[in-house]
């Protein structure tokens, strides 16, 4: 160990190795972010401008809009850029701040996704004491709280990835920074690094995934009893998407986090990582406002508003 240089540089192994591969991918996965930025933005804007949305709902969801930005854009920018180069090269403290970033994002957007589930609990088994309970004040309170949470998990985290050495220019499975995939190549003993991905994400994530799937216990209940089936229908459609997003993001990421361990699974460590890191955020604007009535609505005044604002400039 004493005889083993520290090295500062790491490489990103990418999603593939073949030249003529590198271009389908950037354009490829270039249209999946621009489709995201414009999709959760549409969604931001909607939320913004129509005074129907100005909702507790709503406002979680436009967070969540915000976080499927913000986390899509620390992986994908760079992954592009890798794709334009032969040599997939990263500092050691670029590839520390990529993880701190993509942690603190996939941490809030994993509470929100469970503050989500409250907020609907108590929309559908609680409405009389919606407004009571759900007040902006508290939620307000209750997202900034959650921020304060993602950074101090996220620090967590980080203040022992800090410890570890790297002695060989390694190449990561991965096509950005991802923790699993960096512990693999450290020469440091990673021991209390993989104790805390189990303890911490165990506890957090089984906490929070119960937080997320226990109000669907009631909230299934009571939309059974219900008697007009536009309002069942209604419910069950709020729901099925917003569980639809929760699948698909602890699926990918659990299966990254609690499996990444072995080397003899680099095709599967790479391909885990493209969905709860790029494909969640892509497909989250397309679940919500394809399954959410009032999203579709105020999207179609928006463009009736626009297509009328047109015709009157070009005087038609």
């Amino acid at each position: 160990m004493e005889n083993q240089s520290t090295v500062y540089v790491l490489v990103l192994a990418g999603l593939s190795d073949l030249p003529s591969l590198q271009l389908p991918l950037f354009l490829v996965f270039l249209l999946i972010y621009l489709i995201t930025l414009t999709g959760n933005l549409l969604i931001l804007l909607l939320i913004f401008t129509d005074s129907h949305l100005h909702t507790p709902m709503y406002f979680f969801l436009g967070t969540l809009a915000c976080l499927d930005m913000s986390y899509s854009s620390v992986t994908v920018p760079r992954m592009l850029y890798d794709l334009c180069r032969r040599r997939r090269a990263i500092s050691v403290p670029a590839c520390i701040t990529q993880i701190y970033f993509f942690f603190f994002f996939c941490t809030l957007e994993m509470s929100v996704l469970a503050v989500m589930s409250y907020d609907r609990y108590i929309a559908i088994c609680r409405p009389l004491h919606y407004m009571q309970i759900m007040n902006w004040n508290f939620c307000v309170k209750l997202v900034l709280s959650l921020f304060v949470f993602g950074v101090i998990y996220s620090l967590l985290h980080i203040g022992f990835l800090t410890k570890l050495t790297f002695c060989r220019p390694d190449a990561l499975q991965s096509f950005f920074c991802d923790l699993p995939q960096l512990l693999q190549v450290s020469c440091s003993d990673t021991f209390i690094n993989v104790l805390l991905i189990f303890l911490i994400g165990i506890l957090f994530g089984v906490g929070i995934l119960g937080a997320t799937f226990y109000p669907y216990i009631p909230i299934i209940t009571t939309v059974l009893k219900m008697t007009s089936k536009h309002t069942r229908a209604k419910a069950f459609s709020t729901c099925s998407s917003h569980l639809t997003v929760v699948s698909i993001f602890y699926t990918t990421g659990f299966f990254n986090y609690f499996h990444s361990y072995s080397n003899e699974h680099y095709a599967e460590d790479k391909v885990a990582p493209v969905f709860y890191a790029i494909i969640t955020p892509f497909l989250n604007p397309l679940i919500y406002s394809l399954r959410n009535q009032k999203l579709k609505l105020a999207l179609k005044k928006a463009l009736q508003r626009l297509v009328f604002r047109t015709g009157q400039k070009t005087g038609l």
